[in-house]
């Protein structure tokens, strides 16, 4: 099995990489994994391993990735929502064109490809008193926008035969590591590797502050749950907004207490921002039944989503 990863450098991407390297794909051995990002660090061990610095809206960059044909590609390459508000022309580049790009080469494979491709939950903009598998999607940030224009292309792709695609729209992913990225969300990685740690922590939203969660793990679950759906299944549904753990901050709090100490407690400082809890920190109950019929899952509990979350660092 011949396998590319966009994006393959970043927080969920490396996760992704390594199960694929140690695992495969239900039970198939990954004989070529092409790795995709701007950026990488050290040399990779592996000899499977071929690795493509630079960004994903590069031609020459993608003929050379596209030598040799896929069975399957996941897309996680992405400008998030904060940075891509900042610089609207990046993220267009990176999250719809470089989009658009990727599925023009998949097109030209000799055989279509399974395409797994890492949604949000930004396409859903204000999302009212609840979500579930039939609410309109109205993105309020141009991150949300291109990506809700990448699931439309996907499934035409997908209509076509020219992929076998897959949409995945993620929740809040943690923990990320405590580095910028451009994440507006960032708090929710940050207070489980502060508390934790015993250090203290100035929460950006109040306690009753409500978010979607689930770890990175669990994340790299699903990816791979979808890319092995059977094609006829894949075809009578190709977009999926993933179970989630509905928690507050305080929740969260109550768990890395139940697992850290007592004291994490008096580590968090609540300085509420107006405009971020809105955005992150109001967000309705989710019934993801077209997720979990289909077999896709969450944490199961917070103090699994704690574990889970801090395991892989």
């Amino acid at each position: 099995m011949k396998v590319l990863i966009t994006g393959a450098n970043g927080f969920v991407g490396q996760a992704l990489v390594r199960r694929l390297l140690e695992c495969g794909v239900d039970g198939k051995q990954v004989e070529a994994l092409s790795l995709m990002d701007v950026a990488f660090g050290a040399a990779g061990w592996d000899t499977r391993v071929r690795r493509f610095g630079g960004s994903i809206a590069d031609s020459k960059l993608l003929d050379s990735v596209f030598e040799q044909p896929y069975d399957l590609i996941f897309h996680l390459a992405s400008i998030p929502g904060g940075a891509a508000e900042r610089n609207y022309e990046l993220g267009l580049e990176v999250n719809l064109q470089g989009t658009l790009a990727l599925l023009e080469r998949s097109r030209r494979q000799e055989k279509a490809p399974v395409f797994v491709f890492a949604s949000t939950i930004a396409v859903y903009g204000h999302m009212g008193e609840g979500v579930d598998d039939h609410t309109p999607m109205a993105p309020q940030l141009s991150y949300g926008a291109h990506k809700l224009a990448g699931e439309i292309l996907l499934k035409d792709y997908s209509r076509r035969g020219w992929v076998d695609g897959r949409i995945l729209r993620l929740p809040g992913i943690v923990a990320r590591p405590p580095v910028p990225n451009g994440l507006l969300s960032a708090f929710m990685s940050d207070i489980f590797w502060r508390l934790s740690a015993g250090e203290r922590f100035r929460c950006p939203v109040s306690p009753q502050a409500v978010a979607w969660w689930m770890s990175v793990g669990c994340c790299v679950d699903n990816f791979l749950h979808a890319a092995t759906l059977a094609p006829e299944r894949a075809a009578e549904r190709r977009d999926y907004t993933l179970p989630v753990l509905r928690l507050t901050i305080a929740q969260v709090v109550d768990g890395l207490a139940e697992l850290y100490g007592a004291d994490r407690r008096d580590c968090i400082v609540y300085e509420p921002d107006e405009g971020l809890e809105a955005a992150f920190g109001r967000q309705p109950p989710l019934d993801a039944s077209a997720a979990e019929t289909a077999g896709f899952h969450h944490d199961g509990s917070i103090i699994e989503l704690i574990r889970n979350a801090l395991r892989s660092h």
